[in-house]
Parts: structure tokens; sequence; C-alpha cells
């Protein structure tokens, strides 16, 4: 088993829709820290896991400077952020294990596949 661990950053707003008074539910930032962790049985034709570049190429194109509100189709938490990133990062090859999620330097979320 191969596995390969990337660290990105991404600015991103979002807005919370809960069931009680917070003041998450005011649209606000984050300068997001996440660690994604990825494992593959067999190395691809190029000797890797997966392209580091293509991690974070996914990252930027998809939350980075986004408001997530309009970009993801659910309540975007960091737990559910965090199982998308996995989620959208597997494939037939390669299992996106874990994701750690910052939103700020003292709340993570910590998102471990089966």
């Amino acid at each position: 088993m191969f596995i390969v661990k990337k660290e990105v950053t991404f600015a991103a707003a979002h807005n919370l829709c809960l069931d009680y008074e917070s003041k998450c539910t005011h649209l606000h930032g984050h300068e997001w820290k996440v660690y994604i962790s990825l494992s593959a049985k067999e190395l691809d034709k190029n000797g890797m896991v997966i392209d580091f570049a293509k991690v974070k190429s996914f990252i930027n194109k998809n939350l980075d400077h986004k408001y997530l509100n309009e970009v993801l189709p659910f309540n975007p938490t960091a737990e559910n952020i965090a199982k998308y990133i996995s989620d959208s990062l597997t494939d037939e090859r390669v299992t996106c294990f874990e994701v750690e999620l910052y939103e700020s330097h003292n709340n993570c979320v910590i998102y471990r596949r089966d």
C-alpha cells in the first residue's frame, strides 16, 4: 500500500443552515487548511499514487475563493466539506481515506473513510 498526503489552503465563504440560533448562520469566511491522505495498492504508469498538482487543482477549481453555498449541493459544514473532498478524490484506483479540515487554527474536522 502506498500513501501520500497533501496540504492545501484555500479561502472560501459560507453560511450554515441550522435549526438553532448561531452567528454561523450569517455569511462569513475562513482561510481553510486541509490535509488530504490518499492511498493506492499500485502506482500509476508514472510511478505515483496521484500527482500532488491534481489534488491542489481540484481544491482550487472547486472550493478556493468560492461562496460554498452556491457551489455545493449540501449544507456546507466542515464535516460535509471534508466528506465531499474525500468522495471527489476517490476512484477505482485511488482512495482518499482521510481528510483533516481546519476552518481555523482551533477548529478541525477529520473524515475517515471506512
